[in-house]
């Protein structure tokens, strides 16, 4: 791409488009968001003035200037825009997850690769400050060899809306929502399980959907648990690691969602976090325990890396992005074992190389 600047055309404006996506493309350098499919042209205009409207997918694919597509949709529309997208040979960037099926996924690499495009997938949280200060954590070796991994996102929310995720539709439901955001961070820190059992709950009254999983995945000597609930009150760690020299806590949940949420734009002192970890660990011998809890730092979030590694991938040194299609497929294998592993009540092994599904025996 010859242009030193990213023209992008940004499909939905609801809430993950409005607090996230636009944002984020506006602070980005040598981005420009050019226009918003939407129908609702007046929300848009009230927080970006300049930006063009349009009505439909085709106005955004017809414009020639468009470099990168950003689809910020229902999850059963993902498919099919970006499938337009490509063809119209646009850029294409996913909210997660990529899609509501393996085989859509698969299709949507393959067309992206056969085009020289790029694709990829909205995994935001990779840049959560909890994330990365436990990403710095687990190389630096504090706990020794992890042999329990806790990963929990919970809400309080026992009113059912009327929005897309809380209707029984293909993509609804906490574990498309919220799955796809515990399982990328568990590929990123541990690779891909042996395999995954998945436990679902509906659990608010009139709700038609998940809202409570417990996800489990297997690996050689350590055991991830992946948790989401509407209904927690309670404030409960968000990650519980032990290891056998010591264990971490944390809690609450990133602040860059509130702040973009209040409107605030990324700056100098963007996604930090004041809350510190609670990190135990045995000072002593394995005979002789000794263990001192102390303080871990929290490293400041970044979600603006996410859109930089756009901008870096199709401007500057070319590659790949930080999160790329393969990592879309990846995580969607999961999110469907899980599934069959909920309807079959039992593990579902995730056969390693080319992420084919292979249904085993309970164990």
């Amino acid at each position: 791409m010859k242009t030193q600047t990213l023209n992008v055309g940004l499909v939905g404006y609801g809430m993950a488009a409005r607090t996230f996506h636009a944002p984020l493309i506006k602070a980005a350098t040598g981005m420009e968001l050019m226009a918003v499919v939407s129908s609702d042209p007046a929300r848009v205009k009230a927080d970006w003035p300049d930006v063009e409207v349009v009505d439909g997918l085709n106005d955004l694919l017809n414009e020639r200037l468009i470099d990168l597509v950003v689809i910020a949709t229902p999850n059963d529309l993902h498919f099919p825009m970006a499938k337009a997208a490509l063809a119209a040979g646009k850029h294409v960037v996913i909210d997660k997850p990529i899609t509501v099926s393996l085989s859509e996924a698969r299709t949507l690499r393959v067309q992206a690769d056969r085009s020289n495009l790029m694709l990829s997938v909205f995994h935001n949280r990779r840049w959560d400050s909890d994330f990365l200060t436990v990403r710095k954590l687990l190389d630096e070796g504090h706990l020794g060899r992890v042999v329990s991994f806790t990963s929990r996102f919970d809400r309080y929310r026992p009113l059912v809306t009327d929005r897309w995720r809380d209707r029984n539709k293909p993509g609804g439901g906490i574990w498309f929502d919220l799955g796809p955001h515990l399982l990328d961070q568990a590929r990123e820190l541990f690779g891909m399980p042996r395999a995954i059992l998945l436990e679902q709950a509906t659990s608010r009254e009139g709700s038609e959907v998940d809202d409570d999983f417990v996800a489990m995945l297997d690996y050689e000597g350590l055991r991830v648990t992946l948790q989401a609930s509407t209904l927690v009150a309670e404030p409960s760690p968000r990650f519980l690691i032990h290891g056998t020299n010591g264990s971490y806590s944390t809690y609450g949940l990133d602040p860059q969602e509130a702040m973009l949420k209040e409107g605030l734009m990324p700056s100098e002192n963007w996604g930090e976090d004041p809350y510190p970890g609670h990190l135990t660990v045995n000072h002593g011998t394995v005979e002789q325990p000794e263990l001192l809890v102390e303080e871990y730092p929290s490293l400041p979030g970044n979600y603006p890396a996410y859109y930089e590694s756009i901008r870096e991938a199709l401007l500057l040194k070319g590659g790949q992005p930080a999160v790329t299609g393969e990592d879309g497929v990846d995580i969607m294998t999961l999110l469907e074992a899980g599934r069959d592993s909920y309807r079959q009540g039992r593990w579902v092994r995730v056969k390693e190389g080319n992420n084919n599904l292979r249904r085993v025996q309970a164990r």
